[in-house]
C-alpha cells in the first residue's frame, strides 16, 4: 500500500509557550485530538532559531530551553485540517510541510531515498529491541545511513504517549531516519513489513550531497515558490557521530556555532541513540568508551540562496566524515 501524506514539522525552543501551556505540549494535545497517525517530539542537543539564542546541553545554564522539533505525520486531508490550528498555536516557530508516502512496500524507489519508520521504545523482534533489529536490517541491506531519534512525547495512532521519568516508557515513539538508494531501500522495506508489519514506515527524495568527505552534489536549484504559490526552502540534514570532530571541538557543536554566526535562519542538533553513517557499523553508547559515540543529526532549514551559502560551513565542516542531504520543504509559518 502507498498512499499521500503530509510530514509536518515545528521548530521551537522548550519554553515556548502559547496560550496557558507548553507548545510542545499544546501540539500533540491538538495532535491527539485529530488522532493523528503518528506525532513525536524530539528534544534536541544544540542549536538556535530566528532570535539566534544559543540553546545547548553542553552549559547547565542554558540546558533548561533546549531546542525542540516536533512532527506529525498522516494523510494529507488529515495534516491538512490541522495546519491552521498549528500555525495559530506557533507563532514563533518555524513550520514545514514535506511531502511523502506512507509505504509498506516501497513500490518503485528510483534514485536516493530518505526511509523514516515510527516505532514504539518496547517493540521487540526476536527477542531484541526492534530498533536495534530494523537498523541491522538497513546496514545489511546496503543503506546508506540510519539513525535512532527518542521521543519524549507523542501519539501512537491517535493515543498520547509522553515520557515519565519513573516508566518504562514503552509505547513512546521514536523514529529511525535512513538514507539510500531506492534500489537498496525497496528489498530492506519488504523485509521490514514482513518483520514488523504495523511499523509506519514514509518514504521521501532526497538528494545526497556528501558521503564521508567526498562532495557528491550540490544543493539543487529550488524555485521560490510552487504552483500554487507556497514558498519553498530546502533542509540540509547533516548526519555525523557525536565522537566526530571539527577544530577540535564536536563537529555538531562547532557547526551550529559557524551557522549561527554566520547569520543563518536556525540550525538544531539532535543527539541519536543508535545508528551509523557511511562504512561505518552500527553503533551507540557503550559502558567502554570513555567518549559517546551516538548519532547526531543537524538540522538546517532556510530559503535556497541562503542554503547554498550555509552548504559551504557544512562542506568544510565534514571535510572527513558525515552523510548530507538536501531536501525541499514548503515554509507554512516562520
Amino acid at each position: 500500500m502507498n498512499a499521500d501524506c503530509l510530514k509536518l514539522t515545528t521548530y521551537f525552543g522548550e519554553r515556548a509557550r502559547t496560550r496557558d501551556a507548553f507548545l510542545a505540549d499544546a501540539l500533540i494535545d491538538c495532535y491527539a485530538r485529530h488522532r493523528l497517525q503518528t506525532s513525536l517530539v524530539l528534544r534536541g542537543a544544540e542549536g538556535f532559531g530566528a532570535k539566534h539564542h544559543r540553546r545547548t546541553d553542553r552549559l547547565l545554564t542554558l540546558s533548561e530551553d533546549l531546542p525542540l522539533v516536533a512532527v506529525a505525520v498522516d494523510r494529507r486531508e488529515r495534516i491538512e485540517a490541522v495546519l491552521g490550528e498549528v500555525v495559530e498555536l506557533s507563532a514563533d516557530g518555524l513550520i514545514t510541510l514535506e511531502r511523502a508516502s506512507l509505504t509498506t512496500d516501497g513500490g518503485r524507489l528510483p534514485g536516493t531515498t530518505k526511509l523514516t519508520v515510527y516505532l514504539g521504545r518496547a517493540e521487540r523482534v526476536g527477542g531484541r529491541a526492534a530498533h536495534l533489529a530494523v537498523v541491522d536490517l538497513l546496514h545489511r541491506h546496503g543503506v546508506a545511513g540510519a539513525t535512532v531519534l527518542l521521543g519524549v512525547d507523542g501519539t501512537v495512532r491517535g493515543a498520547r504517549r509522553r515520557a515519565r521519568f519513573f516508566s518504562a516508557n514503552a509505547q513512546v515513539p521514536l523514529m529511525i531516519v535512513a538514507v539510500g538508494a531506492g534500489e537498496r531501500i525497496v528489498p530492506a522495506l519488504a523485509e521490514l513489513g514482513a518483520t514488523l508489519p504495523h511499523a509506519l514506515a514514509t518514504v521521501e527524495r532526497v538528494t545526497v550531497c556528501k558521503r564521508d568527505g567526498l562532495r557528491l552534489a550540490e544543493p539543487p536549484h529550488v524555485p521560490a515558490t510552487d504552483p500554487s504559490g507556497v514558498r519553498l526552502w530546502q533542509k540540509l540534514m547533516v548526519y555525523c557521530s557525536e565522537s566526530s570532530r571539527h577544530d577540535g571541538r564536536p563537529l555538531y557543536s562547532d557547526l551550529v556555532r559557524r551557522l549561527r554566526s554566520a547569520g543563518a535562519m536556525g540550525a538544531t542538533s539532535v543527539r541519536g541513540v543508535w545508528g551509523y553513517h557511511g562504512d561505518h557499523r552500527p553503533h551507540g553508547d557503550s559502558f567502554w568508551h570513555l567518549q559517546r559515540r551516538v548519532p547526531v543529526v543537524i538540522v538546517v532549514v532556510d530559503t535556497p540562496p541562503a542554503i547554498r551559502r550555509w552548504f559551504e560551513i557544512v562542506d568544510e565542516c565534514t571535510a572527513e566524515t558525515g552523510l548530507v542531504t538536501s531536501e525541499i520543504v514548503r515554509v507554512c509559518a516562520h
